[in-house]
Formats: structure tokens, C-alpha cells, sequence
């Protein structure tokens, strides 16, 4: 093992996807020094196809339009489409690492295989090349969309079984009876893709969702939502006109072959599909209930029901994986770290999470701003202490309210959701303490 480096960047910045991009670009305007840590050769993030982590496959488009999915200081490019594929966000983040010169802080290559507290305080960062570094503040930002959920079915399959991770393109299905577990927007558009060229695709849902079209009146869905949250309503009253929006715009979706959904929208992350509906009510996707076992080439179904099938995929969605850290130094609650305000621990001052986060709007440009208030916090701790620790008063007290009235179902998929209203003005609040010096 190399020895600590005498000379080194104040904080280290774990991962170079849109997370970690975003909060070395705020360290970076702060005037903070730090040293991003990368495992690929690249940059991106699960945007990044090479990746061996990237969960992307073939046909991959955000689900937010490149309004709402870009950072708020620097938009995606006229001549992208409204919802731009896999390799469009790849060289937008490209674009984006070489306008704010990030690159070059990056070590490629490099994978973080220990984070450890020093004696001293701060972190000694232990990574695949052999060295150990010592950090005053770590900031986690690997991603928490690429470790697969693996639910652990009764029985077994005859045929093969794969996690969503694993599927890049429907065409090795052509000739395949393909069953999709899960109706997230993997599962959607996975099931979209293979019923295109598969002779049967059955989608295996739960329970019921709310099919939001990808365009409402001419305009991209979720603009029109953010035009609702930013009305400031309850999130009920919310829910009430986002439903109200819903069936001017995809009717009854039970009309289709959609099961009734059992919560209001809202509720549960958006599922952006204008196309399930439609091969639904064509036949091409067969909608079943949940999945009590497997029987060989067959799959039993919770109403008792059975099929035969050649492949299973799993769109079960994903786990927050932090390898290199213990469970003890997150503070493990439940499935997830218990970080005040998604990002800031609370047993260590310099120990932070950037992009712990889901809700229903663009992931960049909140944690962009997230990042910006960790950068401040940072900032504070160096040159204006008493605010630090008016900070960490807050802290301590954790009594945010950040669901702005939305009653989340309890599902794993909602683990780290949020109301965006309440969740951004809560950042900006923090923020605006943090500056008021």
C-alpha cells in the first residue's frame, strides 16, 4: 500500500455521474480543492453505455424533457429532442465536465474501495491503485440506480432469468414468450420494446399504476407538473389536478386493460408511458398479477393463474449500495442512510451523500442545488464557523416535513421520494442560511 499523500485536495468527491459532476462543480465555484474519484474510464454514470455499471440498454430516453432534466446553468442543446436518448445525456455531461474544467480533478479508473475515519478526524480513502489519501470531507455520489434488487422467488425457472440491468436490446427476444416483473418505467419500456418483436409479453404488475402520457395538451407531462407544483398547493390538492389532468388525457385507463390503481397520484413515482396503455389495448402486452413462484418453463401468479415463458426480467428496480463504507458510519436505517435532507450525515460533519434522491422532476437540477448547499456548508465550516454551527443545530433537530402532505405507499421504489416543492425550498432555505453572513 502507497503512503497517505502528503499533498492533497481538501475533499473527495466519490463518483463521476451526473451526481458527482454536479457536486464537484459546486466545490469547483466555491473555491473549494477536491479529487473526483471514477471506477470507468469515463465519465456519465449509468448515461455511460461502456460503463459496466451503466443500467441503460438500446432505446434508453429520460423521462423528463431536456427543459426540466438539465442543470440550471447550463441547458441541453437546441437540437436534442424533447426527450433526449442514452447518448445525447452522455455527451451532455461531457459538455458539461469540460465548460466547468472538471476533468482534470478526476483520477479514471480509480475505484474508492474503503472510506475509513481517521483518528484525527476526516477520512483516509483507499482506492484500487494502491494509495490511501486523507480527506478533511468525503462526498458520496455513486449512484443508486445501478446495484439490482433481486426479489428471491419460490421455485425455480427452467428458462433464464435476467435483472433489467442486464437488458440492452429486445432483439435477442424475437422468437422468446418474455415475462416483465414489474411495471416501473424499466419495466414499461422494456415490456414496449420486446412486444414489438416478441410473440407474447405478459407484464406482471402488483398492483395498479398511473400511466402518465409523456405529453398532456401539446406540452411535455412534466412541465405541465411542474406548472401544478408550483402553484405552492397541498400536495393533495396537487394530487387531486394532476388526476383531474390525467384522465382529460389518457381517459380510463382501465378501458385499456389496466388494472385500477389502489393510491392517488403522486403517491408512487410517476410512471411515464404513453405506450403500455396503447399495446394494451392492442393485445401485444397482457397485463398479470404479482408473482407468487416459479414451476419449471411456468410462473404462478398471485390469483392462482399460470403461463409458461422462455425469459423472466426482473424489473424489480434497484438497491442504494455503498460498498465502501460501514452501514455504522451511514447510519444505516432501513434501506437507506438516514442523512438530513438526503445529504448531510448525522453523526459526522464531513461525511456527505449527493443524489440520495427520487422524486417527480428532474434529477440534475436537484442535486445540483443539493450540491450547492454542501458546498456552502463546507465553506461555513472553514471561514464562517457560527454558521456551521447554526447549521448543525438544524441538524440535530431534524424535524423537515418534506412530503408537503403527499401520503407515500410504503414500497422500496419509495424510499428516498420526496415532495420536490417542499424538498427544493427546504434546500433553498438552508442555502440562504448558510449565505446570510
Amino acid at each position: 500500500m502507497k503512503a497517505l499523500h502528503e499533498s492533497q485536495p481538501d475533499v473527495a468527491v466519490i463518483g463521476a455521474g451526473p451526481s458527482g459532476l454536479a457536486a464537484m462543480r459546486n466545490l469547483k465555484a466555491a473555491g473549494i480543492d477536491f479529487v473526483g474519484y471514477e471506477s470507468h474510464a469515463g465519465i456519465g454514470g449509468i448515461w455511460d453505455w461502456a460503463n459496466p455499471k451503466s443500467s441503460v440498454y438500446r432505446n434508453t430516453h429520460t423521462i423528463t424533457s431536456k427543459e426540466i432534466t438539465a442543470f440550471s446553468d447550463f441547458p441541453m442543446p437546441d437540437e436534442f429532442p424533447v426527450y433526449p436518448g442514452h447518448p445525447q445525456v452522455l455527451s451532455y455531461l461531457n459538455d458539461y465536465a469540460d465548460n466547468f474544467g472538471l476533468r482534470a480533478h478526476i483520477r479514471f479508473n480509480d475505484a474508492v474501495e474503503k472510506i475509513a475515519r481517521s483518528t484525527d478526524g476526516g477520512w483516509v480513502v483507499s482506492s484500487s491503485d494502491g494509495t490511501q489519501a486523507w480527506f478533511r470531507d468525503v462526498i458520496v455520489a455513486n449512484g443508486h440506480n445501478w446495484y439490482p434488487r433481486k426479489p428471491d422467488f419460490p421455485g425455480e425457472f427452467a428458462g433464464r432469468v435476467l435483472h433489467a440491468c442486464e437488458y440492452k436490446d429486445a432483439r435477442e427476444f424475437a422468437d422468446k414468450r418474455v415475462l416483465v416483473i414489474g411495471a416501473g418505467n424499466s419495466g414499461c419500456d422494456i415490456a414496449v420494446e420486446c412486444c414489438q418483436i416478441s410473440p407474447r409479453v405478459v407484464l406482471s404488475m402488483r398492483r395498479g399504476y398511473n400511466f402518465y402520457p409523456k405529453f398532456i395538451a401539446g406540452y411535455p407531462a412534466d412541465q405541465v407538473g411542474m406548472k401544478v407544483r408550483s402553484l405552492g398547493l397541498p400536495g393533495k390538492w396537487a394530487s387531486k389536478i394532476m388526476g383531474w389532468l390525467l384522465r382529460l388525457s389518457a381517459g380510463d385507463q382501465q378501458r385499456m386493460g389496466l388494472p385500477k390503481p389502489d393510491h392517488r397520484p403522486l403517491q408512487t413515482p410517476a410512471i411515464v408511458n404513453t405506450l403500455v396503455p396503447y399495446y394494451t389495448a392492442h393485445g401485444r402486452i397482457t397485463i398479470a398479477p404479482g408473482v407468487d413462484r416459479f414451476e419449471g418453463n411456468a410462473v404462478r401468479f398471485s390469483d392462482g393463474s399460470t403461463q409458461e415463458f422462455d425469459i423472466v426480467i426482473l424489473a424489480t428496480g434497484y438497491e442504494i449500495h455503498i460498498p465502501f463504507a460501514s452501514n455504522a458510519d451511514l447510519d444505516w436505517q432501513g434501506n437507506k442512510p438516514d442523512f438530513y435532507l438526503y445529504a448531510f450525515s448525522k453523526k459526522f460533519n464531513d461525511l456527505f451523500i449527493a443524489g440520495m434522491t427520487d422524486s417527480t422532476g428532474g434529477h440534475f437540477p436537484t442535486v445540483e442545488l443539493q450540491s450547492r448547499v454542501i458546498s456552502q456548508y463546507i465553506t461555513a465550516k472553514r471561514t464562517y464557523p457560527a454558521k456551521a454551527r447554526e447549521f448543525d443545530d438544524l441538524i440535530r433537530k431534524n424535524n423537515l416535513d418534506l412530503n408537503n402532505g403527499i401520503d407515500f405507499i410504503d414500497i422500496p421504489r419509495n424510499a428516498t421520494q420526496f415532495s420536490l416543492l417542499a424538498f427544493r425550498r427546504a434546500l433553498t432555505e438552508h442555502l440562504n442560511l448558510l449565505a446570510a453572513v
